[in-house]
């Protein structure tokens, strides 16, 4: 039990350590950085611009999990009796994730 608890843990954290890494913005383009942001248009229904998809990193972990476990579940070894472990614990750290999208809307 105190296994899938660590693997279920050191997932997770794998998952929010790739995800802040790949949305870390870079250190601004000099060329652009006095640059004055352009004006916003007016709000017009007809012009209007959908919302950004909530949460994008935490919805490419998720993919990258799936990934993951398909992954392991087509590999011809068993990573040293760590496999099965390693099944669950992405299959749980894909279930919480996705409890944690449902409880933003």
């Amino acid at each position: 039990m105190k296994t899938r608890i660590l693997i279920a843990i050191a997932m997770v954290a794998l998952v929010v350590a790739f995800a802040y890494t790949t949305s870390a913005p870079a250190a601004p383009n000099a060329a652009n950085a006095n640059a004055l942001p352009a004006a916003a248009p007016e709000p017009n229904a007809a012009t209007a611009t959908p919302a950004p998809e909530p949460h994008p990193e935490i919805r490419e972990a998720i993919g990258s999990l799936r990934h993951a476990r398909e992954h392991l579940e087509h590999a011809e070894h068993d990573f040293g009796g760590h496999k099965a472990d390693a099944i669950r614990a992405t299959d749980e750290a894909i279930r919480q994730l996705e409890i944690c999208l449902k409880f933003d809307r």
